[in-house]
Order: structure tokens, then C-alpha cells, then sequence
């Protein structure tokens, strides 16, 4: 069954109008028309995988980018929190030689036990932000760790090991502030 208002090709015998040279026209503009279209859609294929790989390496660059500046910000707060620190470890130092000093003298309890609860205090408040004292008697000398300022024969303790420490070291944060000043043994004495 077929549509009685649908024309049907014209023979090439017969007459052909301008309108119908141009139905022509645009029937062979259409058969080039898919290899023109598969051409253009291949270089918008293209472009939007490029602009997509550019939009990502942004995105990437971007984190990147946050992640760095909150890096640098954490260093700078803790180069702060380090000056800071260093500032206060003479107090720290003279605080425990007062406290040293004033157990020699009984008369003074009190005031010695004020002092050492606002030496506790001071200390405990230092810990939170992350310093870490070092005293080290008794380990093996480390130079990253400890200066020795003097060697002392000793038959009961090992070579390289920490006699005594004469001044506190610290660290803040895994980085070292100061390095605690030692007496290294040099091991039985030598005749």
C-alpha cells in the first residue's frame, strides 16, 4: 500500500523543473554531508578530550596548589612556635637551677613548692604545643641529639655513653631546638 500524495521519481525522460534541480542538489550535498559531518565530529571528539585533559591537569594543579600552601602554612606556624620556644628555654634553664638552688635552703619550702608547681605548669603547657625535653643519661651518644662538652673515664659505664647531662636538650615538633650538652664516657681508664 502505498501513499497516494507521495510523488514518484521522475523518469529521465521527462522535464525537469529548477525547484527539482535543487532537491537534487541538496539529495547529493546530503551524501557528503555524513563523511564532512564524521570529520567534524571526530575534531569535536578531539577538542573536548583536550579541553577535559585540561580541565583535570587544573583541577590537579589547583589541589596541588591547597595542599602546598597548607604545608607552608604549618611550617611557618611551627618556625613561629620555635622562636617562641627558644626564647623561653633560659627561663626554663635558670627556673630549674632556682629550683636546684632553693632546696638547700628548708626555710624556703614554701615558696620552693610554688615554684616548682609554675615550673610544671610552664613545662606541661610546652608539652601540649610539642616540645620534648632531652635528658639523655644513660643512652649512647648521639651527635644530632647531643653536644658533649667534656669526656670522663668511668668503669662502670660503657664508652660513648651519656655520663651525665649537664644542660637539657629540646626538641620541638620532631626538630631539634637545642642539643643537650653532655659528659661522654671514654670507658675504663687507661694507665
Amino acid at each position: 500500500m502505498t501513499d497516494q500524495n507521495t510523488e514518484e521519481p521522475k523518469l529521465d525522460n521527462e522535464a525537469v523543473s529548477f525547484e527539482d534541480a535543487e532537491v537534487v542538489e541538496e539529495t547529493t550535498n546530503e551524501v557528503e554531508t555524513p563523511v564532512a559531518e564524521a570529520s567534524a565530529l571526530e575534531k569535536a571528539e578531539k577538542e573536548a578530550l583536550e579541553m577535559k585533559t585540561r580541565y583535570l591537569r587544573s583541577v590537579a594543579d589547583l589541589e596541588n596548589y591547597r595542599k602546598r600552601i597548607t604545608r607552608e602554612k604549618q611550617e611557618i606556624i611551627r618556625s613561629a612556635a620555635a622562636n617562641v620556644v627558644e626564647s623561653l628555654l633560659p627561663v626554663l634553664d635558670n627556673m630549674k637551677l632556682g629550683l636546684q638552688a632553693a632546696e638547700n635552703h628548708p626555710e624556703a619550702k614554701d615558696v620552693t613548692i610554688g615554684f616548682k608547681m609554675v615550673d610544671d605548669q610552664l613545662k606541661r603547657s610546652l608539652n601540649e604545643q610539642g616540645l620534648e625535653e632531652l635528658i639523655p643519661d644513660g643512652e649512647v651518644f648521639d651527635p644530632n641529639f647531643h653536644e658533649c662538652i667534656s669526656h670522663q673515664p668511668s668503669a662502670e659505664v660503657e664508652e660513648d655513653t651519656v655520663i651525665q647531662t649537664v644542660r637539657a636538650g629540646y626538641r620541638l615538633n620532631d626538630r631539634l631546638i637545642r642539643a643537650a650538652n653532655v659528659i661522654v664516657s671514654s670507658g675504663p681508664e687507661k694507665a
